[in-house]
């Protein structure tokens, strides 16, 4: 019997990881989460996390870019989102906040959020996890936010982000 890593040859999917710390500030505005291109990240066999963006534009830093927290959708489809979330702790916030969203940058319209969720600090470190399923779309790009409502910037420690996609049959 053969074992296989790699997915269902009709899964599409992209697995973004970064354990560098990233500054989010307080408040009520979501920021989105960045992450490293090319072999800094998990896997991206299908191109979908890409420093030279479907649109024409190029990251060239990613750890102060907004595009580099985006992952593009290579085909239409059943997406599969996942996320987790470490934050540093002790942080003094009562609440923390962490949404999917579309087209988090209006690049082709207005954002559109989902799974969001508010919650309040545990007694241990403050570490998060989220799956969600969405219809995702080429062209439309997904991300993955955060904020929380400390008096001072607080930082995300560790994050992931995930999409398999199953695409729709048309």
């Amino acid at each position: 019997m053969t074992t296989s890593t790699q997915p269902h040859p009709g899964i599409h999917l992209c697995s973004l990881k970064t354990s560098a710390p990233q500054s989010v500030q307080p408040g009520t505005a979501y920021q989105v989460v960045r992450f490293p291109f090319g072999s800094a990240e998990s896997t991206d066999p299908h191109g979908m996390h890409q420093a030279v963006q479907p649109d024409g534009r190029t990251v060239t830093d990613w750890a102060s870019d907004d595009r580099s927290g985006l992952i593009w959708p290579a085909v239409r489809g059943w997406g599969h989102l996942y996320a987790m979330l470490q934050w540093a702790e002790p942080t003094g916030a009562t609440e923390y906040r962490d949404q999917f969203a579309r087209d988090p940058l209006e690049l082709a319209g207005p954002v559109d959020t989902t799974a969001t969720e508010h919650r309040a600090p545990t007694v241990g470190g403050e570490y998060w996890t989220k799956v969600w399923g969405i219809v995702c779309n080429p062209g439309v790009p997904l991300a993955v936010r955060v904020t929380h409502n400390a008096g001072t910037p607080v930082n995300l420690t560790f994050a992931e982000f995930k999409l398999a996609i199953q695409p729709l049959a048309e």
